[in-house]
């Protein structure tokens, strides 16, 4: 079974780029958001695991996607992407899922 990862950004270019790398990985299967609206909506209908917070997202949005993702699923792993090609990203994840 794959690894289900939401990627959220406010850059469509960079996000789609993102969802690309990670959906690369055989392991893993990605989608991504640029809302709020958007991001809360696929994780409240899609079993993710972790959450890639990338770029742009303003602080008070992160910390309600943040609250909200807790609450409806605790055991998921919410990671700040801080870009910087497929090797970084892929370490991000590597790192978050050996939590």
């Amino acid at each position: 079974m794959k690894t289900k990862i939401l990627a959220i950004g406010r850059h469509p270019e960079i996000l789609q780029t993102v969802v690309r790398l990670i959906n690369n990985n055989p392991e893993w299967e990605g989608a991504g958001a640029t809302t709020d609206d958007e991001a809360v909506l696929l994780f409240s209908t899609q079993a993710f695991k972790i959450v890639l917070l990338c770029g742009g997202i303003e602080p008070d949005s992160e910390n309600r996607l943040r609250a909200t993702f807790n609450a409806l699923s605790p055991g998921a792993i919410i990671v700040q992407h801080y870009g910087g090609g497929s090797g970084l990203l892929s370490a991000e994840i590597y790192q978050a899922l050996a939590k």
